[in-house]
């Protein structure tokens, strides 16, 4: 796997992104950790997190940081990640704390992982102690990235939203 950083969304990175949502459409994925990018028709419209997702969310919104995953050699973008910073009654059932999503062409490479770890280190500078990450049952890709960064399942809530392919939803928290 090549090194990636994780690095705020700028303009740099505007063309990439929508390149990034391109891909995810076609593909026929879901946009975990893309802070709404499948909502939008620009970079320009998707970097103004705060006031379009508060719109979107309603008193569901919490706060959160946003970060592209960028291999350091090309500074190309493979992964977008969020960590939401409180957890809304939904986000504690189904969502959890951390969102993230490999572009198609990159996966099975092992960014995950490391986009993942990554970001642990980002929330514990937030202080916080623990998070909580959830996935499709049937995602085993994404079981294996949280439990290799250390994350232990509490349980399995049935998935009354529509969010999984399973209908169930696995949850597990990460002690940092």
């Amino acid at each position: 796997m090549d090194e990636i950083k994780l690095l705020r969304p700028t303009e740099q990175f505007a063309e990439q992104v929508m390149a990034y949502k391109e891909e995810m459409l076609q593909n026929g994925d879901s946009f975990d950790g893309c802070a709404g990018l499948e909502d939008v028709q620009s970079f320009e419209e998707w970097i103004d997190f705060e006031r379009r997702l508060k719109e979107k969310y309603k008193n569901g919104y919490v706060p959160s940081e946003v970060f592209l995953a960028v291999r350091t050699e090309d500074k190309f973008v493979v992964g977008i990640i969020d960590f939401r910073h409180s957890l809304s009654e939904f986000l504690f059932k189904f969502g959890g704390n951390i969102g993230y999503s490999i572009r198609p062409s990159e996966r099975r490479k092992g960014y995950a992982s490391e986009m993942l770890r990554l970001m642990l280190a980002i929330c514990g500078e937030f202080g916080e102690s623990k998070v909580l990450l959830t996935c499709d049952k049937e995602n085993e890709a994404s079981r294996r990235t949280i439990v290799k960064n250390g994350g232990f399942l509490e349980n399995e809530v049935t998935d009354s939203v529509g969010l999984s392919r399973s209908g169930m939803i696995q949850r597990y928290w990460i002690n940092l």
